[in-house]
């Protein structure tokens, strides 16, 4: 990572490098709700504040991510894969003449007859050739011009980043899905409740590193599918359910669904369109069985065709009815 891609996670949740995790989980909370894209549609400058918000949660709130952020600041990642950051001199070796980590790869890649590119999910991969060690060497061979005698450390596995698609069907109940790494398929068990941005961890799934031969983890990131009623509201889920006038109007009791069977919710008299009601503990459920709640937005929606009766009765509330919903603003003027 060049030194202008460095993003400072503290400065992003508004936090002190002090801070403690309940007070960076507050802070989470509280920028996640003001720029979550549910509640700020079509803009993209919440968008981009979203996933850095969520980006800083993931490192800050990792009591291992963190130290190595607090110690290695803009190389923090190339520190958590063990591998040395620009500038840190091994073995004599002076690293701050690359750009990046990747433009010192690329370049001990070509002296020992390797090669980078990118596998079919858009992740970077190094190969090159491996030469047999003399005695002495310290067990790296080819690698010993490079670092210097006795200057290399072992690098451990990289853990390896994807991303899975779930229904709110699968998500709900919980599912098994096959994936396939490579040559390799593997099962991968999804516990009910996960949400969008649930990270799962699979030990040993992970990148092989080219020196240890160590396999590191795999983390799945939960993305859910479009659903035809619920989205997610925060922790809550939400759903938009239609009324009738005459039920906005002198109020009732109507089925809502919600993920587990419908309820019966009473509706008030004199309800708006768009006005929402709170169905306590009816929501989304973590991975402990606690459930969120359930926001239910109502649409007064009329009818498009009526039976002749019904044109009638209409016509007769309309000359009986002295309501006026424009009154406030008949006089209104510029």
């Amino acid at each position: 990572m060049a030194a202008t891609d460095f993003k400072d996670y503290y400065q992003i949740l508004g936090v002190s490098k002090t801070a403690t995790p309940e007070e960076i989980k507050k802070a989470y909370r509280k920028l996640a709700r003001k720029y979550h894209p549910d509640l700020n549609p079509g803009d993209k400058e919440a968008e981009k504040r979203f996933k850095e918000i969520n980006e800083a949660q993931e490192v800050l709130s990792d009591p291992e991510k963190r130290s190595k952020y607090d110690q290695f600041g803009q190389y923090w990642q190339q520190a958590a894969a063990g591998t040395p950051p620009p500038g840190a001199g091994v073995g004599g070796f002076d690293f701050s003449q690359y750009g990046s980590f990747d433009d010192f790869i690329n370049e001990l890649l070509g002296r020992f007859g390797g090669s980078a590119g990118r596998d079919s999910s858009g992740r970077r991969v190094y190969t090159y050739r491996t030469s047999t060690s003399p005695p002495g060497a310290g067990g790296f061979g080819g690698f010993e011009d490079v670092f210097g005698s006795g200057g290399f450390q072992e690098v451990p596995a990289a853990d390896t980043e994807a991303a899975i698609t779930l229904t709110l069907k699968e998500a709900w109940h919980g599912t098994q899905k096959r994936l396939q790494l490579d040559a390799e398929t593997i099962k991968v068990r999804i516990p009910p409740g996960a949400k969008p941005g649930s990270r799962i961890r699979i030990k040993g799934k992970g990148r092989t590193s080219p020196f240890s031969q160590q396999r590191g983890d795999l983390y799945l990131t939960i993305d859910l599918k479009p659903h035809s009623l619920f989205k997610f509201e925060g922790d809550n889920i939400l759903c938009q359910v239609p009324i009738t006038p005459e039920e906005a109007a002198l109020g009732a009791d109507i089925k809502i669904p919600t993920p587990d069977g419908s309820v019966t919710m009473k509706i008030p008299s004199g309800v708006d369109s768009g006005q929402s009601l709170r169905l306590r503990g009816k929501g989304w459920r973590d991975a402990k069985g606690r459930r969120s709640d359930q926001i239910v937005k109502l649409k007064i929606v009329t009818p498009k065709e009526l039976t002749p009766q019904e044109r009638e009765c209409y016509k007769k509330l309309r000359q009986a009815s002295s309501f006026n919903p424009r009154r406030s603003i008949e006089e209104v003027r510029l």
